[in-house]
């Protein structure tokens, strides 16, 4: 068969892709609209964050955009659920992966200053210490010892105080800071 049509494939594919976009991009802001309060209503319960929530729900959207014809799935609610659920999953592991690189940090930095030069000036701070540690909220005490002198790491110390791995890093540095200024005005006096 003679195909009488002067125009090359390639273009008669760019121009039927061209005139399908503004139905691809519609039917992603009808998901949008339709199901943008429910998606970030279920990416909030798992992130409990609502700006992670809503940095996951964009880039939700962005990778629908991205797909070829999602006007022809048939299930695009559960798609763009699916998608966000992966995401999700994604950004969880992220966190995991900085918070024990942030509390191997601070284990790191409190190991290399508890051996002072001078034992008698050692101490000294271990009591300026202990006493700043009464001084302070029994779980931020119970954090700071946990994971400075236990070398516990944040989610078990979250699991043992019945906290979120956030709070438990707040607890330690919240202590951190209280026991270096007790130490630093000790120096003074």
């Amino acid at each position: 068969m003679i195909d009488r049509n002067p125009t090359p494939p390639l273009d008669r594919l760019r121009s039927s892709t061209e005139r399908s976009e503004p139905t691809h991009i519609s039917h992603v802001a009808r998901l949008f609209s339709e199901h943008n309060r429910s998606l970030i209503a279920f990416l909030y319960s798992k992130l409990n964050s609502l700006a992670d929530a809503q940095e996951v729900a964009q880039e939700t959207y962005v990778r629908l955009l991205r797909l070829g014809e999602p006007e022809r799935i048939s299930f695009q609610k559960a798609l763009l659920f699916r998608v966000a659920a992966n995401l999700c999953v994604d950004r969880i592991r992220m966190r995991r992966v900085r918070e024990q690189a942030e509390a191997e940090e601070t284990l790191d930095q409190s190991q290399d200053r508890r051996l002072p030069e001078d034992p008698e000036m050692g101490y000294e701070k271990m009591r300026i210490v202990q006493r700043a540690l009464a001084e302070l909220p029994a779980k931020t005490s119970r954090a700071f010892v946990l994971h400075v002198l236990e070398g516990k790491d944040i989610a078990s110390i979250a699991k043992t105080l019945n906290l979120t791995a956030r709070m438990v890093r707040y607890h330690i540095a919240n202590a951190l800071a209280y026991c270096r200024t007790r130490v630093e005005e000790g120096k003074k006096s």
